[in-house]
């Protein structure tokens, strides 16, 4: 029992660390550019998992050549474009919106897993799709839905709802083609392949934001270990410990995690709005997750 309790820790510390990702970012808006950052920290990261990873990999080149595509491709959704996205996202939205809209990755998750599965469609996915829509309305809008039809929504929200969207492609990739390497191996070659994608667009950053100073060094340390190594640590420690389902439970409490920290160390205040819309957005994202009859039988989406 203490050892169960004990491996609790694995998902809550990987979530800790990703809520303070999140102000990592609101941190390096308008500072250091999203693919200098994005590339700074890659650059990190391979460097420290290749101490222990490298060698193992390079002895597994038969079986991982073969999927260098599927590597790539992973590697470009999560690292690449969901971190350039977010970095990008923080320049006109507030970390507690960026929380919210990422902790709807499980519900979208779902979602697309029936899409591209052809998993069946549940109670939950559907109900708590409208839930989570209703709460996010109201959480853009600031408590006055009306104001999306007279001034539109920030960027940034815009820009958060997609990067969550290309998050849940790739946790629906990664399900469909299984990889048969495990799991430090997986994320080092991902994270080596980004990291040759993002070269040309480091390149084409402008001079002023790819600079490493008393700034933004903090925020391309804390990126590039704990968000890039750390974190999938204890993330795939927790996923063999308690399952992926479990896990996934836990991402509820980032933008609770996110908001707290955003008002100690960023000053942004929490209003009702955000009680009120990031509630019902994660209460529609636990009733996917709970309530899972299928709408329909699953012939329907297994001819």
């Amino acid at each position: 029992m203490l050892k169960h309790k004990a491996a609790l820790l694995y998902p809550f510390g990987a979530i800790l660390i990703w809520s303070g990702n999140v102000i990592v970012s609101r941190l390096s808006a308008h500072t250091i550019g999203p693919q200098a950052i994005t590339t700074y920290r890659l650059i990190l990261a391979v460097g420290i998992m290749s101490l222990f990873v490298a060698r193992p990999a390079w002895r597994n080149r038969a079986v991982i050549w073969p999927h260098i595509g599927q590597f790539a491709i992973l590697g470009f959704l999560a690292a690449c474009l969901f971190q350039s996205l977010s970095y990008l996202a923080a320049e006109t939205t507030t970390a507690t919106n960026m929380a919210v809209f990422t902790a709807l990755t499980p519900l979208l998750t779902v979602a697309l897993g029936a899409l591209v599965l052809g998993e069946a469609p549940t109670i939950g996915m559907l109900g708590g799709g409208v839930l989570s829509f209703l709460g996010l309305i109201y959480l853009v809008s600031g408590g006055d839905p009306a104001s999306i039809w007279r001034n539109g929504i920030h960027p940034g929200d815009a820009l958060m709802f997609i990067d969550a969207c290309v998050y849940a492609l790739y946790g629906v990739l990664l399900k469909r083609w299984k990889l048969p390497v495990d799991g430090w191996q997986n994320t080092y070659m991902q994270s080596l392949c980004a990291l040759v994608i993002m070269i040309p667009a480091y390149l084409a950053t402008p001079a002023p934001l790819r600079q490493i100073n008393a700034e933004t060094w903090p925020l391309i340390a804390y990126a590039g270990t704990l968000a890039s190594v750390v974190l999938p640590f204890f993330w795939i420690r927790g996923v063999a410990q308690l399952g992926p389902s479990r896990c996934a439970i836990f991402i509820n409490l980032l933008p609770v995690l996110t908001a707290a920290a955003a008002i100690v160390m960023l000053g942004e205040p929490v209003r009702l709005f955000h009680v009120i819309g990031g509630g019902l957005a994660l209460a529609g994202v636990i009733a996917a997750q709970i309530f899972k009859r299928p709408l329909a039988s699953r012939r329907l989406f297994h001819p």
